[in-house]
């Protein structure tokens, strides 16, 4: 490998508001699904670790919550957890959505992150949802607000520009050989990965029904390589009586339709066949609490 093809690898940590994709632009850098996506806001509650290793370079991608203002304990807890993982990377990558011009919260990051004196790289995402000619005040205005950084415009969902974003943040990462096995994805636990899939169930087929108050617990994971199965014993937590009647549904409909849609995913992310229990318990204002908050991940 020549000097100027001389191999890479770092930590990339992802920061952004609340919804603006972030999630979903990790899942595509990766090429594999590590993190929850739904349109709702404040999806992503702990960091998570994508890995992507290429020839000349690997990426190791932290995804973060969205970074946001709340006096509930449990949403201050998840922006702790994001602003100590921001203080991991040693490229800092930020995540803006595209819109007329760069809202009053984007610059507050930006000026964040430059303080903390690092590489910097701006993904304007979603740009399939604007014209292009509507582009150039965003972009002017992300420039005053970071002139040293590197803004790419790119669509989480599309791909477009998707390349071009790798290419540049490669030219910052420091040059050293790969941090982690090459094989690897993410450092989630298979059991982790089973509680990122079943919330993000929750969430899409309850849609506005129930709150964020509602945590995923694998109790039980029990792996059969020889019959290419994995069982898994999952317990879902809810703040309220009424919220776990919502999530159960009328003759447990809801349930199994959250189960179903879980079970169906892991088997794809996963490679093998699942066994999947669901059951649904009530631990008043657990969201409150900060050794629940810990006890269930948060």
């Amino acid at each position: 490998m020549s000097a100027a093809t001389e191999h890479r690898a770092g930590f990339v940590a992802i920061g952004g508001r609340t919804n603006v994709g972030k999630s979903t632009l990790l899942n595509l850098l990766i090429g594999q699904k590590v993190a929850a996506v739904t349109p709702r806001p404040q999806t992503t509650r702990r960091r998570i670790l994508g890995i992507r290793s290429d020839p000349d370079a690997q990426f190791l991608f932290i995804d973060t919550p969205g970074i946001h203002e709340s006096r509930r304990t449990m949403n201050q807890r998840m922006v702790q957890t994001a602003r100590r993982a921001l203080g991991d990377g040693e490229v800092l990558l930020a995540v803006i959505e595209a819109g007329p011009r760069l809202r009053g919260e984007d610059r507050e990051l930006l000026a964040e992150l430059r303080a903390m004196d690092r590489p910097l790289v701006v993904a304007l995402n979603k740009i399939d949802l604007m014209p292009r000619a509507h582009m150039l005040p965003i972009l002017e205005d992300i420039q005053r607000a970071a002139p040293e950084a590197e803004i790419v415009p790119v669509s989480g969902k599309t791909g477009e520009n998707v390349a071009e974003l790798l290419a540049t943040i490669r030219t910052r990462l420091p040059k050293s050989p790969s941090l982690m096995p090459e094989d690897d994805y993410t450092d989630q636990t298979e059991r982790m990965i089973a509680e990122e899939v079943i919330r993000e169930k929750i969430f899409l087929v309850t849609r506005q029904e129930v709150p964020f108050s509602t945590a995923v617990v694998v109790e039980r994971f029990i792996d059969e390589p020889e019959r290419k199965l994995k069982t898994i014993g999952a317990r879902i937590i809810v703040d309220r009586e009424a919220h776990k009647g919502i999530l159960i549904g009328a003759g447990g409909r809801t349930l199994k339709e959250i189960g179903t849609a879980a079970r169906i995913e892991l088997e794809k992310l996963l490679g093998s066949k699942m066994f999947l229990e669901m059951h649904v318990s009530v631990d008043r204002d657990w969201t409150k609490n900060p050794r629940k908050l810990s006890e269930y991940g948060l």
